[in-house]
């Protein structure tokens, strides 16, 4: 009898699948559930987040800002802008806050509301700005992010996609820090309707401290016209963008009565290095 050697009809062994065909459903499978995750704890964030005392948004704060103020500029109340915001939150926005202001080197043209009623103002802002008044919008809009507590949802967001990159990549991956460096930047921008309330926030808030809402879209007239936008941080986004911002800005002043009259001065403001 002669032995003709085949293979064994069932092999507990070897799969009948395709390897790379696995390998891509369970790719799609890790990736669904980590999306649903993300939304899931995101929901939930959008809900507990905006509860928090203020005491535990300061300590939050504390840990966000450690980058900004070690390379920072010294921050002093003497300081115009301290000064400038101190009395918008005395005479007209009354916030459960102490905000203190971050004076930041960097040209960047931007500020950003961390929580606990801390506002890094970078250095390239503060070059651009001609009038006190539309430096005051500045904070002003800055303001109405933590009226409505917009600062929250956002970083709320973005400790629970570096939480849950870490658990999957390991908190020292290359991954993890990518995304942490990216999410940095783009969680702390606001949607259209959150930009739209804190522009409202602003101007209620300029007629409160000048009577007026003179300064209130120059800022966005200059973006508009240069030719740098890529410099301008989450505050000021593409040019149709800001055409539609000034354009509502306007509006809602007219609808509110109020006029523009004659901004004041900006006195030259220095930024001084920490330990000086």
């Amino acid at each position: 009898m002669k032995y003709t050697p085949r293979m064994p009809e069932d092999n507990v062994n070897v799969s009948s699948v395709s390897p790379l065909r696995e390998f891509f459903t369970l790719t799609a499978a890790l990736l669904a559930a980590v999306v649903l995750a993300y939304l899931l704890l995101g929901l939930a964030v959008d809900l507990i987040i905006p509860r928090l005392s203020t005491d535990v948004e300061k300590r939050m704060g504390e840990i966000f800002v450690r980058s900004f103020d070690n390379g920072g500029a010294e921050t002093d109340e003497n300081l115009p802008v301290q000064a400038l915001l101190d009395d918008l939150q005395s005479r007209c926005a009354k916030l459960p806050y102490r905000f203190r202001v971050i004076l930041h080197e960097h040209d960047t043209v931007n500020a950003m509301a961390f929580p606990g009623g801390n506002i890094v103002v970078f250095s390239g802002l503060l070059s651009k700005v001609t009038s006190e008044n539309e430096l005051a919008f500045v904070l002003a809009h800055e303001l109405g992010h933590y009226a409505h507590r917009d600062h929250l949802r956002g970083f709320g967001r973005a400790l629970v996609f570096m939480t849950i990159s870490a658990l999957v990549f390991g908190p020292d991956s290359g991954v993890s820090k990518m995304l942490g460096n990216a999410l940095s930047i783009t969680e702390l921008s606001f949607s259209r309707k959150q930009e739209t309330r804190a522009d409202e926030f602003a101007v209620n808030l300029l007629h409160c401290a000048y009577g007026h809402v003179g300064g209130s879209t120059d800022f966005f007239e200059k973006i508009t016209r240069s030719r740098e936008p890529g410099v301008f941080g989450h505050f000021f986004a593409t040019h149709p963008e800001n055409l539609h911002r000034m354009a509502h800005i306007e509006q809602f002043a007219r609808s509110k009565g109020y006029e523009t009259k004659p901004l004041k001065s900006l006195p030259k403001i220095r930024l001084r290095p920490s330990g000086q």
